[in-house]
């Protein structure tokens, strides 16, 4: 690589660094070791020249092995019907227009998925192949994508059956022998069909949640929230249900910042964090509201609610699975999907929530939502 000069005012030979040559691989000394996904480069007699870490951890076959190796032998792939993938897309006689295979799900000896792209790279548009470089890559986070959507349609299907049957049960038993039951009767049976269309409704308005979330099409319409009235509003409902008022402490520190968020989404947080600690907790449900200040400045920056109990609280090991999809605790009951909705929500504003072990030994709940702009400025 050459040197440019330049002259300066004076006549004077100014030296130039030499320019960057972007993308080539020794001038920037990429170590094919270093690639996420497995590498596999032929030479223009289909010997296999390259075969970087990756490519042996996913094969299970070591490099020294294979390197030298016609590239059929090496990597003996087939298709999903048993084809040799090598004879029939047959890089090297096939067609001269032809630069690449698109990546697609191929067996290994033994039956194990890979996902498989090939580049034909060439020095001119129809010239003969002058390298093979071959992309793989381990189908393992495909499948647990795959299964987290299985088990969310299973675990859908379970909770719509059970309240759907029971309304198509009354339902149908109310429409056939009417007259022989007392209002009494027909109350209790509606009041059933009542909560249980509540029920199903709820878990739609989930599943909408978990899509939104997921898509990042999750909408946040900040308004003015008085969170200290809406934690209070929360522990009433319990009270008015026949919990008792010393089961809850609320403590709110004073002054606190303004708060922009959604309402609703908001009140749904809270409900479903006091929820689980009435639930799953004991003792005393201690909901502390405070001012989030910064560590360096001191200044106020948002606003933290902690919700905690003093049951036995989570486990140490469960603690990084607490906000994912279908995680119950030790307790069955319920989806499995609330706290995954929390911390969407609460990352949609920007927020953060954390979780822990509260002083009295139960679950700590902390969610902080950052001082904001009111929707119609943002």
């Amino acid at each position: 690589m050459s040197v440019g000069t330049s002259s300066a005012p004076g006549g004077r030979d100014v030296r130039r660094p030499p320019e960057p040559r972007y993308g080539d691989p020794a001038e920037l000394g990429i170590d094919p070791d270093e690639l996420p996904d497995g590498l596999v480069v032929a030479d223009e007699h289909g010997r296999v020249i390259c075969f970087n870490s990756a490519a042996e951890r996913i094969t299970t076959v070591a490099a020294q092995d294979v390197l030298g190796q016609r590239l059929d032998k090496a990597l003996p792939l087939e298709d999903l019907e048993g084809r040799r993938w090598w004879q029939l897309t047959d890089p090297y006689g096939g067609l001269a227009i032809r630069v690449r295979q698109p990546e697609r799900n191929l067996l290994l000896p033994g039956g194990r998925e890979v996902l498989v792209s090939a580049r034909y790279v060439r020095t001119e548009p129809t010239g003969p192949v002058r390298r093979v470089v071959v992309s793989l890559r381990d189908t393992e986070a495909r499948r647990r994508t795959e299964r987290s959507h299985a088990e969310l349609i299973a675990t859908v299907a379970h909770e719509l059956r059970s309240p759907l049957t029971s309304v198509k049960g009354f339902t149908a038993t109310l429409l056939a022998k009417w007259e022989r039951f007392t209002d009494d009767q027909k109350r209790l049976m509606l009041e059933t069909v009542d909560a249980d269309a509540d029920r199903v409704t709820r878990l739609i308005a989930e599943l909408l949640d978990i899509s939104r979330i997921d898509s990042g099409r999750l909408e946040v319409r900040r308004q003015p929230v008085d969170i200290g009235a809406a934690v209070g509003r929360h522990i009433q409902a319990y009270v008015a249900a026949g919990l008792s008022a010393d089961r809850f402490l609320l403590r709110i520190e004073q002054p606190l910042p303004a708060l922009w968020a959604d309402p609703d989404k908001i009140d749904q947080v809270l409900s479903n964090l006091i929820e689980n600690a009435v639930r799953h907790g004991e003792g005393t449900v201690t909901i502390d509201v405070t001012p989030a200040t910064s560590p360096r400045e001191g200044e106020d920056v948002g606003t933290s609610v902690t919700v905690s109990d003093e049951g036995t609280g989570i486990p140490e090991e469960s603690m990084n699975r607490v906000f994912t999809r279908f995680w119950r605790g030790s307790k069955r009951g319920g989806t499995g999907l609330g706290l995954y909705i929390v911390k969407g929500i609460v990352e949609a504003h920007g927020g953060t929530i954390t979780v822990g072990r509260a002083a009295g030994g139960g679950a700590e709940f902390r969610f902080t939502l950052p001082v904001s702009a009111p929707a119609y400025l943002t």
